[in-house]
């Protein structure tokens, strides 16, 4: 700036005349110069201070709110970042629990039917056996009573049978000695 000033002054303080402001260009004629020099140095101060105690510094901090808030949004991103991280390591090992816990509850769950069917296998199994008891029970009883229906049956068929043949009916107590000797003999082998 003083360079500029001391420029201006040395231009007013030369007389020297220009080919041009004889031409007519009013601007190159030296009683001008002073009056040139004034506004010039007027409106370039003006414009000086107008932009670096006005615009510059709007400009200045509007860069820097926008430097601010694209570190705020950076910091902000990384926060987020950090929180997602942290969410999907907690999802993660939620559902890892989740599995093993699936798992524990089907392995109890085998465990519990695996047991559950051996209680009513062997409550069948006891049913089972307790009707083949009576099954057999009932059997042994069907044997002795089809002994004695046989025997019962043999006597009255054999003194028919005599009778008829005989004409004559024998003695009760004799044909149920001969059928009981008999039937000891051969129905042995099947009882």
């Amino acid at each position: 700036m003083r360079l500029f000033l001391l420029i201006v002054k040395i231009l007013i303080a030369s007389q020297i005349n220009l080919l041009a402001a004889e031409a007519g260009m009013p601007q190159l004629d030296p009683t001008y110069w002073a009056s040139q020099a004034f506004w010039l140095i007027l409106i370039f101060t003006l414009l000086y201070l107008t932009l670096s105690k006005i615009f510059i510094p709007k400009i200045k901090e509007s860069i820097d709110d926008r430097e601010n808030k694209i570190k705020d949004d950076l910091d902000e991103a990384q926060k987020l970042k950090l929180i997602a991280e942290e969410k999907l390591k907690e999802y993660e090992t939620t559902i890892e629990n989740a599995k093993k816990e699936v798992l524990k509850v089907i392995f109890d769950s085998k465990k519990q039917l695996s047991s559950e069917i051996q209680s009513k296998k062997k409550g069948i199994e006891k049913e089972i056996e307790k009707e083949l008891k009576n099954a057999e029970k009932e059997i042994e009883i069907l044997k002795r009573d089809s002994l004695t229906n046989i025997s019962i049956i043999s006597e009255e068929m054999a003194s028919k049978v005599v009778e008829q043949v005989s004409g004559e009916p024998l003695n009760q107590s004799s044909v149920k000695a001969a059928v009981i000797e008999t039937t000891k003999k051969d129905l042995g082998k099947y009882l």
